[in-house]
């Protein structure tokens, strides 16, 4: 094997090296610099994390709330320590810009000091005399084991969405990173192990496709939440459900704006233009479509929009004046330019050609 940095798997509260056969290389998208080996982590390892995390449920979900938010408390305090460090990690790993991966951060941590208010939010109720004779009451209970699996696009920011608030209310924790972006959350679990929690009660696996299966079809995870492209989100929702599992599964977008004629012309211009290009696009909430409305939208702002996309500064995301980074991946490319030609072959005007 190539003199990369290997990445492991954090099970049972210890690092291990992957016994997997197959590893993939992580490249810096904008200069195509080996950053990292991953693995593609097979079944056996997979059962390996989630029977940790079964062993450790019972006394984690027997630990008060007020203990339990403890840990995460001192994990907000090393997420800020290391704010600077995560942010460059995933410019280096996804491609986007500084300003938007410290902005992916910043939303992490605010993921953590929510759920440190656990203790309140999860209270459950009594309702007296629903009907005669008879009172309901309502317990918030942990379900088991949580598995994560994240995509590649906010490798730091979307495991937050859930992590910290499985943890809070008593759950036991197995991350998937993307198998593009793993690399900021292996440093997010050298902060988890220095918070030390109590071994199996957060546990790492990498990998991909075979990888998440082995997720989806073990009877000892309890709930799977999933964000990425809708194709992938059908697919774990179906077999997630198919073994009895509570899935959450959150698929692709697609966003118009709608442009009328009373806009004002800089701040929408720039509105859109950040929605379009933030992030190269590869995000959900990334306008796909802007629909002017009259003929004075169409001619105020078809050249604003044009104007903005031919000046926008393309390039490595840690070099000043860079506001969009590439895109994950060659292969991405070729999908994006092959869009544009089949648009072309189907009668498509094209304004900007930056292929």
């Amino acid at each position: 094997m190539a003199n990369f940095q290997q990445l492991f798997n954090f099970i049972g509260g210890d690092w291990q090296a992957s016994t997997s056969q197959q590893w993939l290389d992580i490249h810096n998208p904008a200069t195509g610099r080996v950053l990292a080996q991953v693995p593609l982590t097979s079944p056996s390892e997979v059962d390996m994390a989630v029977r940790a995390a079964s062993r450790a449920f019972q006394n984690w979900r027997d630990t008060p709330p007020p203990e339990r938010i403890q840990y995460l408390f001192e994990l907000k305090n090393l997420l800020e320590y290391e704010f600077d460090d995560l942010s460059r990690s995933i410019v280096e790993e996804n491609g986007k810009t500084l300003k938007e991966a410290q902005g992916e951060m910043r939303r992490a941590i605010e993921n953590v000091e929510v759920a440190c208010g656990i203790p309140k939010m999860m209270q459950g109720g009594i309702l007296e005399n629903i009907a005669a004779g008879i009172d309901e009451y309502v317990l918030r209970q942990p379900v088991g084991v949580c598995a994560i699996i994240a995509p590649f696009n906010f490798p730091g920011m979307i495991p937050f969405w859930f992590l910290p608030y499985a943890l809070a209310c008593g759950n036991t924790v197995l991350v998937k990173p993307s198998d593009r972006t793993p690399i900021t959350m292996q440093k997010v679990f050298r902060l988890l192990e220095q918070v030390a929690f109590p071994p199996g009660v957060v546990n790492l696996v990498n990998g991909a496709a075979e990888t998440v299966n082995a997720i989806l079809d073990h009877p000892g995870v309890a709930a799977v939440s999933f964000v990425g492209s809708t194709k992938v989100a059908r697919h774990v929702y179906t077999r997630g459900a198919e073994t009895g599992k509570r899935v959450q599964a959150q698929g692709g977008a697609k966003n118009p704006l709608i442009i009328l004629p009373d806009a004002d012309l800089e701040m929408t211009t720039q509105i859109a233009t950040d929605s379009v290009f933030g992030n190269a696009g590869q995000r959900c909430l990334a306008a796909s479509l802007v629909v002017t409305v009259g003929d004075k939208a169409r001619k105020d702002f078809t050249p604003a929009l044009v104007e903005a996309a031919e000046k926008r500064v393309v390039g490595y995301g840690l070099e000043d004046g860079v506001q969009m980074g590439p895109v994950i991946s060659p292969q991405s490319r070729a999908r994006i330019q092959g869009m544009i030609h089949k648009g072309l072959a189907e009668g498509a005007h094209l304004l900007v050609d930056e292929r």
